[in-house]
């Protein structure tokens, strides 16, 4: 029997958030199609999570009140943790690219 290939994203890969995905540390912002690059990956199975940092363009559009607060907790805001499920490969968005 053939193994099952994973849909598992190696670090260096460049992704784009799922739409309607938050910040688990702050609900209140919504992350829809922010891009960036994976850095890390952790967990398997279920819990697999990424570890991005955000590209010069999500990083030019976010909101100025997010990076305030991820300053005044000791957050970096070019950094998220997500979930795997949350994210793809920013080529399945766009065959061309």
């Amino acid at each position: 029997m053939a193994k099952k290939k994973s849909s598992k994203l190696a670090a260096g890969a460049e992704i784009r958030i799922k739409p309607g995905t938050p910040l688990p540390e702050f609900p209140n912002v919504s992350i829809d199609d922010w891009t960036g690059m994976i850095l890390e990956t952790k967990g398997r199975g279920a819990d697999l999570q990424y570890i991005i940092e955000w590209d010069d363009t999500t990083v030019a559009m976010m909101p100025q009140s997010y990076q305030d607060q991820c300053e005044e907790q000791g957050l970096f805001f070019r950094m998220a943790c997500l979930p795997a499920d949350h994210v793809v490969a920013a080529a399945a968005d766009n065959p061309d690219a």
